[in-house]
Parts: C-alpha cells; structure tokens; sequence
C-alpha cells in the first residue's frame, strides 16, 4: 500500500492549487495587495511591432516570487522564445535552444528580433499596478482601478478589466514607447 500511495502523495505536492483573490477594493488596497500577489500566472496573446519589424503571437507568463518564466511563441509555435528572470538577472532562450544572458533587456531583444517588450515593467503592469522600482504618472478610473499611467518612457492604457482569481484583472493592455507597440490581451488568469 506504501508503494501506492507514495506517487500519489508526490503528485499531489507538485501540484498547488488555484485560489481567490481577496476583496481588492479601492486603488491604494488593490495597489497593495497586488503588489504582495507573488504566484501567479497568465496565458493570453501578444502583439509587438517595431518601425517594420514585428509578430503577433501567445504568451504565458508564471511568477513565482522574484523567479519568472515566460514564453512568447508565434503562429503554430514557432519562433518560440522562452524568457527567464531571476532577482536582476534575464536570459533568453530561443527556438534553437540557445541561451543568453542579458544586460538590457529592452535594447538587446530588439537587437537580436527587431521587436522588444518592458520586461521588467510588464509584471507590474499586467496585475494593473505601476512598477514599483520608477516613479509613474498613473490615471485611475471610477471603480478604482488603473486606467494608464506613463513609466519608464512607456504609455499604457489598460482599456478592458475581466474576472480572475475572482476579482477584475486587466485583460487588454496596450504599452507604447517610441515606435514600439504592445498589445496584450490577457485569456487566463491563476493565482496560486
């Protein structure tokens, strides 16, 4: 009977379970809590162009902490990039599997796919909340949520708010800065 039970037992640690968010109330309690939200993640598509360059595709991105992993994969999967994060430091795997280490996100992306997307700032702005290590610039709407806010050289408009973890969570967000454009239209929402 150990024999049994011991698989079933590791399984079921290796799985978390999905939960609620709390009541998130007005903007300075939704900023709060949101901020302290740090298992989480999101599936959902993604848009990106720059001057010419540029791709529509999915994403899915999970936080864990200070730890992210995200993937970004274009029609049918392909061109798909994986991006890693832990404290400071980034990499990014490509569809070949190989890996590098970045610097400046924002400028070494572009340079190497002519596209590129706040890394840093793009966790913050999916939960609806600035990113607290630049000042920002922030418009609430009347249901105490973030409406846009300018940061780190970006504009964002969180234009369209759906139910996750059981409370409005953004679901499209357009970010602009020069003439780089993205669009992120969130499906799916897990808290852990």
């Amino acid at each position: 009977m150990l024999f049994i039970s011991a698989p079933i037992l590791l399984s079921a640690c290796a799985t978390q379970q999905q939960r609620d968010l709390p009541e998130l109330g007005e903007w300075e309690n939704r900023r709060a809590i949101l901020a302290d939200t740090n298992q989480w993640e999101f599936a959902g598509r993604i848009a990106v162009s720059a001057n010419d360059e540029g791709f529509n595709g999915k994403v899915w991105w999970r936080q864990n902490g200070i730890v992210f992993r995200a993937r970004i994969s274009g029609p049918l999967g392909v061109g798909t990039v994986f991006i890693n994060g832990h404290g400071g430091e980034l990499s990014v795997t490509d569809q070949d599997g190989v890996v590098t280490e970045l610097d400046d996100a924002e400028t070494e992306l572009r340079m190497m796919y002519g596209w590129t997307i706040p890394v840093g700032s793009l966790r913050y702005w999916a939960l609806g909340i600035p990113d607290p290590t630049s000042p920002a610039a922030e418009t609430i709407d009347a249901n105490g949520r973030l409406a846009a806010l300018k940061q780190g050289g970006w504009d964002v408009v969180i234009d369209r708010y759906a139910s996750g973890g059981g409370q409005p969570m953004p679901r499209r967000l357009n970010a602009v800065s020069d003439d780089v454009r993205v669009r992120l239209v969130i499906d799916n929402w897990t808290f852990l």
